[in-house]
């Protein structure tokens, strides 16, 4: 996997706020996610989507169905780290028959975005948010404006606190996702996640036409 290109974002104080409360009121949603992954030990996206969407859509109407969808990706993405990856102590091979720990999305951790939710034209970023589209204006180098053309954007990433955020846009192969971290050195969670060993709350209540189930998680 090739670098990511990674801009940084310079926002005003309301739209500082405006990111703020995006980043909160999707990590409220990724938390929801949480303990329903840790019951199931379902964190296949398609299956995960199956399962909460309908709850998600009544429970954070204004996220919109597209930044709902991306949630659960994130809350998949982050759950095969933490379960399926070799060097994690978490491992559900390791862990066999025992209960689950809990993932925990701290309200600074990272935004995914997708090209419903975020697009490039022209020198400006057009990015979805709580209070509707918010504009940046981007300056990217040759090199950047190049792989925009000609690779295939898989990833859209919005991470940082405060005043202080920046975008991150990762490339790939039409049928290539963005891997697990190398399985060698030492294994570090991504920013804003952390595993609860000692908690196990009951997963929300889902959709009464949608059953709680075991699923693949591939």
């Amino acid at each position: 996997m090739k670098s990511a290109v990674r801009i940084a974002l310079h926002p005003d104080p309301a739209q500082a706020d405006r990111l703020n409360r995006l980043q909160a009121r999707f990590a409220e949603a990724c938390n929801l996610l949480a303990p329903v992954v840790q019951q199931t030990r379902c964190w296949n996206r398609v299956a995960l989507h199956h399962m909460t969407y309908r709850m998600l859509r009544e429970r954070f109407p204004e996220l919109g169905s597209q930044m709902v969808c991306n949630a659960i990706y994130s809350v998949c993405r982050a759950s095969r780290l933490v379960y399926q990856h070799p060097r994690s102590p978490f491992n559900v091979g390791r862990l066999g028959t025992a209960p689950l720990p809990r993932l925990a999305f701290s309200p600074h951790s990272p935004v995914f975005f997708d090209r419903h939710t975020l697009s490039l034209r022209e020198g400006q970023a057009s990015m979805y948010t709580l209070d509707g589209r918010m504009r940046f204006d981007i300056a990217l180098a040759p090199a950047a404006e190049k792989r925009f053309r000609t690779e295939k954007l898989k990833e859209i990433v919005l991470s940082g606190s405060g005043a202080d955020y920046a975008l991150s846009f990762h490339f790939g192969g039409a049928d290539e996702e963005i891997p697990l971290p190398a399985e060698t050195g030492a294994l570090r969670m991504p920013e804003g996640l952390l595993v609860d060993v000692a908690s196990s709350p009951p997963p929300p209540r889902l959709h009464p036409n949608v059953p709680t189930r075991e699923a693949s998680s591939t």
